[in-house]
């Protein structure tokens, strides 16, 4: 496995590769890895190649966000994609990625207006603008994306489609602890009241899960129930609770297939999402 840093370095691999006829994975991460991130490069190993690409993205941070803390240890993150099986590492500085002065941005309407997109207005322009960034540079036959950031993965579906990127978008299930909280490279920010508070989160969906799956299809009697629980819990502060459709981001009022209930939540200071669906 090679650790790189310059797109030039990336390109001249995946050249080799392609000479070659090898097939690209990608997996594209902010790093501090964890078994979700392991499960997307295990998936992308029905390729060829795998490339993992460790870089936090200041253009998709707030400027009261927590890029500045947000959790950084290559060596650590090296030994998982050693042991998964991964063959580049892409591990670039802001300035090889954005230059000195940076002018052009991929954005989004509709899908980013809801959910994440409210409460985090220029996330998904950094989000969109990075990620077409890095297939440009790693030009994947496939790229992985975990189910935990579902507005994430359904933005990049739909920007690879509108723009006619050659790829395909691979989501991969949500990796939880065994009490059940969804594994997140934030849960490390949580001091052990906060960690044992969290859990209210997964208790919230697995709630509303249990009444969609029980038949249940008024959206607002399982996202009451799901807040009443959120409720209950007194370190937790809750950004959202919503129902969506899958393909659109929009509210629902009616659950049918193709809907994605997701939740934003507040433990003290640290923010965290979940969610579940309901696939056509």
């Amino acid at each position: 496995m090679k650790i790189v840093s310059t797109i030039e370095e990336v390109r001249a691999q995946v050249k080799e590769w392609r000479k070659e006829g090898l097939t690209v994975g990608f997996v594209p991460t902010m790093g501090y890895l964890h078994e979700g991130h392991a499960s997307l490069i295990d998936a992308a190993g029905e390729n060829d190649k795998v490339v993992v690409s460790i870089f936090v993205n200041p253009m998709q941070f707030g400027p009261n966000e927590d890029l500045d803390s947000y959790p950084r240890d290559l060596e650590h993150d090296a030994k998982i994609c050693r042991e998964h099986g991964a063959d580049l590492i892409f591990h670039p500085t802001p300035q090889e990625m954005y230059g000195e002065s940076f002018y052009s941005y991929v954005d989004m309407n509709v899908l980013t207006e809801e959910l994440c997109g409210l409460s985090r207005p220029i996330h998904f322009r950094g989000v969109c603008t990075v990620v077409a960034k890095l297939f440009n540079i790693v030009t994947p036959d496939k790229a992985y994306f975990g189910q935990k950031d579902a507005q994430q993965l359904a933005v990049i579906k739909r920007m690879v489609k509108d723009l006619n990127m050659p790829l395909a978008i691979v989501g991969c299930p949500i990796v939880r602890e065994e009490d059940g909280l969804a594994k997140s490279s934030r849960n490390t920010y949580l001091s052990a009241e906060e960690r044992k508070a969290a859990l209210v989160l997964s208790r919230a969906v697995f709630l509303g899960k249990k009444m969609a799956g029980e038949g249940e299809r008024d959206a607002e009697k399982i996202l009451a129930a799901m807040r009443e629980e959120i409720e209950k819990e007194p370190l937790a502060k809750i950004d959202y609770v919503k129902m969506v459709d899958l393909e659109t981001m929009q509210q629902v009022k009616v659950i049918e297939e193709g809907i994605l209930t997701a939740i934003a939540v507040y433990i003290g200071k640290t923010r965290l999402i979940d969610n579940f669906m309901i696939e056509k």
